[in-house]
């Protein structure tokens, strides 16, 4: 973005990182403005005659009224092409890794780099010739990312013609033409895109696979479909973070996303430091080479917190035009929430519940609509993912940011505090947990792993509820005043939490678990379920029966089931 030579405006009033202007030229809505003589990011989210609002994507202290405003006649674009995977952004695209070489490990005011590397050289190889027919999303070649995916560069939306020229196979950097048209445009591997607007599709699909985890609880009683959406409630403690840092190394997902959003800085911090070194279970190569970090974290201004989302799904819908399957992980909706509610605040805004603004549904929905699994324009498959954190108050589900988020989301995976105390992996409650399973993935278990996947779910399903009304008769009458038949169930469904729900992320074998193993264990149990009571209805006790509950547990970990 260059800075602009004359000035747009004059600044009239500040507001933490809400700031008002009065205007000497035309603004649009939704423009980004250079705010002050540091020229700090802001867009302009109000207009009312000849006065300007901006929120401010950077600290305004020092900024004051009389301070000089600059238009750049652009909307907040994003930067799309060659070398994002990898990178570290924060929350409108700023190159946290290039800043920090730049200026070190405190970023000044202002500061502003391209978010992506003028001077790579990529080794471009066409996959046309001159004389052809492009139309959006025609791919004019590939260029090899990283080692573990190879990128292709498409035709932007809006262009169309015949190729007169096309670039030939070697080394060229992303602003370097590789194609020119008949109508002498010329295009390069460098894309641009409005961070709030969606990407077109040529159709949209119904889902009709799981997006596999690796983690049994949530492949095989809460299943999320490829191109779905999901919501992880939980209170403080309960394993979110965790439990997303497993999805980032196991989802059967091409490429990986992580929006960090409001979450603290040591947690951030981390994962910055910790993604460089771990080894990708599906290429045995780095997870750093198919997967992007947004980070904004809880000290950084909110209304950059409250781009962050729209920064990271726009990559996400810019990889799944592509052709990849993608998984977006936002940490949390609920630090996005609370900046929309904060800035709604400093605007004037009439609050709604809890003094979040009245528009907290819509603008939840015009994040979670961008998911899906569609046709891209060039004819090819992909899909977007969406699972998102949410960190109610004291875990309490009623609030609006969680109810609204259920409204939207066909997957549910309550996180319990009772559980993740106990030290269980991952803390995912039965009870309070569902998933609208779409047909199209009950019949990509029954199809690819087991014709009996859909009735075993449902009996273990069944054997859950009854263990749990079991469990309160026992805290009031003890469990040995219990039947034969129901003390059998109770000790079975303990030994089924450790041996098949809980799992050691740090196991080798127990931290990713197949469909072919889940359903393997998930059979044994329902077996010895039923071997069980059909010797209790002959007379045998619960104390007497063949039964080696510590085998079953320890199954789970067994490099080949029995």
């Amino acid at each position: 973005m260059s800075d602009p030579a004359a000035r747009a405006g004059v600044i009239t009033e500040i507001s933490g990182w809400v700031v008002r202007a009065r205007a000497e030229v035309p603004l649009a809505l939704r423009e980004v403005v250079l705010v002050g003589d540091e020229r700090l990011i802001g867009e302009v989210i109000a207009l009312n005659r000849g006065e300007v609002t901006i929120q401010v994507y950077e600290e305004t202290e020092g900024v004051a009224p009389g301070h000089p405003l600059y238009a750049t006649g652009e909307p907040l674009s994003l930067e799309l092409g060659p070398g994002l995977l990898g990178g570290v952004f924060d929350g409108v695209q700023r190159p946290l890794r290039m800043l920090a070489e730049q200026e070190g490990d405190f970023i000044g005011r202002g500061s502003r780099l391209p978010a992506l590397d003028r001077e790579k050289l990529w080794d471009f190889k066409p996959a046309i010739e001159a004389g052809s027919d492009v139309e959006p999303g025609r791919v004019l070649g590939t260029v090899m990312e990283t080692p573990a995916l190879p990128h292709p560069i498409i035709v932007p939306e809006g262009v169309s013609g015949n190729v007169k020229w096309i670039a030939a196979a070697g080394p060229r950097r992303i602003t370097d033409v590789i194609a020119r048209l008949d109508d002498g445009r010329e295009l390069t591997m460098l894309q641009k895109w409005r961070a709030r607007v969606r990407r077109p599709v040529r159709e949209r699909l119904v889902p009709d696979a799981p997006l596999i985890t690796g983690q049994r609880v949530l492949d095989t009683f809460f299943p999320l479909a490829r191109g779905g959406t999901a919501a992880m409630p939980g209170g403080f403690g309960t394993g979110k973070t965790v439990t997303q840092h497993q999805l980032c190394r196991w989802a059967e997902a091409d490429v990986i996303i992580f929006v960090g959003c409001g979450e603290r800085g040591n947690e951030i911090t981390q994962l910055i430091d910790e993604l460089p070194r771990l080894i990708d279970p599906r290429t045995k190569r780095l997870l750093a080479e198919r997967s992007i970090l947004i980070a904004n974290t809880s000290n950084m201004p909110v209304s950059a917190r409250e781009a962050s989302l729209f920064t990271g799904v726009t990559i996400g819908e810019y990889y799944r035009d592509l052709g990849y399957d993608v998984l977006l992980l936002a940490d949390s909706i609920s630090r996005w929430a609370e900046a929309l509610r904060e800035i709604s605040g400093r605007l004037g805004e009439m609050p709604a519940e809890e003094g979040y603004p009245p528009y907290l549904s819509s603008a939840l929905a015009a994040f979670f609509e961008r998911a899906g699994r569609v046709v891209t324009l060039s004819g090819g498959h992909g899909s977007l993912t969406v699972i998102t954190a949410i960190s109610p108050p004291a875990g309490d589900l009623t609030e609006p940011v969680t109810r609204h988020a259920a409204r939207f989301v066909r997957t549910f995976w309550t996180l319990d505090r009772q559980l993740a105390a106990a030290r269980v992996f991952p803390a995912v409650s039965t009870r309070a947990s569902y998933s609208e399973v779409p047909p199209g993935v009950t019949n990509w278990w029954s199809s690819q792993v087991s014709p009996g996947w859909a009735a075993a779910r449902e009996e273990a399903m069944t054997f859950l509820e009854e263990a749990s009304r079991i469990e309160e008769t026992a805290r009031l009458v003890g469990a040995d005043s219990l039947p034969e038949r129901e003390r059998f169930l109770l000790r079975l469904a303990d030994t089924f939490q450790e041996g098949f729900l809980q799992q050691n992320a740090y196991d080798a074998v127990d931290a990713c678990c197949t469909p072919a193993r889940q359903m393997a264990l998930l059979e044994t149990f329902m077996r010895v379920r039923r071997e069980g009571l059909e010797q209790i209805a002959k007379g045998t006790a619960a104390s007497a029966l063949p039964i080696d509950f510590a085998a079953l547990q320890r199954m789970k970990t067994a490099k080949e089931l029995p």
